[in-house]
């Protein structure tokens, strides 16, 4: 009851400006989807029943009302080698099949789905969080380059069958509608916020264009020289050839599956930070698990209908934003609009001006990129500046899931490594001759080495105590160090005590052996907290754990 309450309050609670948001995201949409089909190698219309499947789907039931989902960059080039192999098989068959390789994909598909439903069943979207600030900043710098120099393809023209950058009036034409575009959207917002600067821009440029019967490259031109016939189409239909298909797999599960996972993180990671942003701007906070299901689902919807599949889009997701688009009814009539461009608008949308398009995303661009890495650079820790700059280039130059996961990985390994040199044993030696060694710092297994260095275990006295008030067994690599610690006092003939352990690690200890309860000094303040640590590692009997 609470959910469908949100759900009828993230509909009406905006109409005016969730949907001209909608229609300026639907406009933005088709040269990006035309695009990324052209990336992937399959047919225009694919590309936009792709971004309309994934942005309805999204739109009604994913996390993060105001979120735009199509066809996107990250997940075309992908798909390309196995569209490529697919085909190459269609024609070695007995009885060839055509554009065999669009068929896999779509069979794939459902694999990607599956797996992004089952992530979002097992709450793997809240790993998002682990996700280090500098990791972020890296993430929408380096797409905010991307999404620049994919609009730069856009200056160019085919002449006499080859595709050349513009040059002479044509470059100079297209520069001042860009500029125009991008002067509307900067300065209208100044004046006013109830009409989305976008829209009015793209209005404004078409209306020159086409009235004024000035020459420029238009969304109709971009298809045409890509090799399209046009935007024009019908309803997506359901593709039951698939099923049939299967026998073609033999021997190909592994490409199939292995892209199909590939896929799916890509989908996810990009969805999922996308999503952060997202709550950052609007400063509400969106549900990750929810939009993994969504995505999903949205995947095995464009399986099932022909589209190609995708997941969250920054770009047109700030543009929406930006344009007061907050609820789902915005990311729904984006959607809508994009079928019925495809239904009935194609004539009309195909005299857009490219150049309209390309501001938008320039201003997208400008306020996507994280300007004040520049100012902080200096200011911040060397280890985040390059986790940064690490990021930022990896995007430009592999793909977002590969740079992400770097940049965590880089994270975790120096978080590892500062942790582990923070362990430190403080000595005394109390008035009975006991040496007690008071720990400090967690003690993990980046920490080991050091914490095993602080011992003289031959030359200590006959009776020694080890108190961990001041620190934190973590792992089982902790408890392994502590059992060869106490192992190496006893084989020497000296008496060890262990003092303020977690009953975690009294637990596991006095599992191993019940020697340990000879050992572990049991006090009402010993801490309360949980480690990583496997049961069944510890059912050994003392003796059987090695020096």
């Amino acid at each position: 009851m609470i959910l469908g309450q949100t759900t009828r309050k993230n509909f009406t609670q905006n109409p005016k400006n969730d949907i001209l948001s909608g229609l300026t995201v639907a406009l933005a949409l088709v040269p990006e989807a035309v695009a990324f089909a052209f990336v992937a190698g399959v047919d225009p219309l694919v590309g936009l029943y792709g971004a309309f499947m994934m942005g309805i789907v999204t739109a009604l039931f994913g996390g993060r009302p105001g979120m735009i989902s199509g066809a996107t960059g990250a997940m075309a080039v992908v798909m390309v080698h196995l569209i490529q192999k697919g085909n190459e098989v269609g024609i070695t068959l007995d009885n060839p099949v055509e554009n065999l390789g669009l068929q896999w994909l779509f069979i794939t598909l459902l694999f990607v789905g599956a797996i992004q439903i089952l992530a979002g069943v097992f709450k793997l979207g809240k790993f998002v969080r682990l996700i280090p600030h500098p990791v972020m900043m890296g993430f929408v710098n380096g797409l905010a380059i991307v999404i620049f120099l994919s609009q730069l393809g856009l200056f160019k023209e085919t002449v006499n069958g080859e595709s050349q950058f513009m040059t002479g009036q044509a470059l100079w034409t297209m520069l001042g509608f860009v500029a125009l575009t991008m002067g509307i959207m900067y300065g209208l917002p100044k004046l006013t916020k109830k009409i989305p600067a976008a829209l009015l821009a793209i209005i404004v440029v078409a209306c020159i264009t086409i009235f004024g019967g000035i020459e420029v490259s238009t969304v109709g031109s971009f298809i045409k020289d890509g090799g399209g016939e046009g935007l024009q189409g019908t309803l997506p239909t359901f593709q039951d050839q698939i099923f049939t298909l299967f026998y073609t797999l033999q021997g190909h599960w592994d490409l199939i599956l292995s892209t199909a996972f590939i896929l799916a993180a890509v989908g996810l990671i990009e969805s999922l930070m996308t999503l952060n942003l997202v709550d950052e701007i609007t400063e509400t906070r969106g549900n990750g698990n929810r939009e993994c299901v969504a995505q999903g689902g949205a995947n095995i919807l464009n399986g099932l209908f022909g589209g190609m599949g995708g997941c969250a889009m920054i770009g047109q997701s700030i543009i929406n934003v930006d344009s007061g688009g907050r609820g789902r009814l915005s990311g729904a009539v984006a959607a809508v609009a994009l079928l019925c461009f495809v239904l009935f608008g194609a004539p009309l949308i195909e005299q857009i001006p490219i150049a309209a398009l390309v501001g938008v995303m320039f201003m997208v661009v400008i306020g996507t990129f994280a300007w004040s890495s520049f100012r902080i650079i200096r200011k911040i820790p060397l280890s985040d500046a390059i986790v940064l700059i690490a990021v930022s280039t990896i995007t430009v130059w592999k793909d977002l899931a590969v740079a992400v996961i770097a940049g965590v990985i880089i994270s975790a390994l120096v978080f590892a490594w500062k942790n582990a040199t923070m362990i430190r044993a403080r000595k005394r030696i109390q008035t009975d001759g006991t040496k007690t060694y008071e720990i400090w710092g967690p003690l993990f297994f980046g920490s080991v080495q050091n914490f095993n260095a602080k011992f003289d275990v031959k030359n200590d006295p006959q009776n020694i105590e080890i108190d961990f008030v001041e620190s934190r067994v973590s792992d089982h690599s902790a408890l392994e160090a502590i059992f060869n610690l106490v192992n190496k006092y006893e084989a020497e003939g000296k008496s060890i005590k262990l003092k303020h352990l977690s009953e975690d690690c009294k637990a596991l200890m006095y599992k191993a052996s019940p020697k340990f309860k000879e050992v572990i000094v049991e006090a009402v303040d010993d801490p309360r907290y949980h480690l990583a640590a496997d049961p069944e590692k510890f059912t050994k009997p003392l003796s059987e754990y090695k020096l």
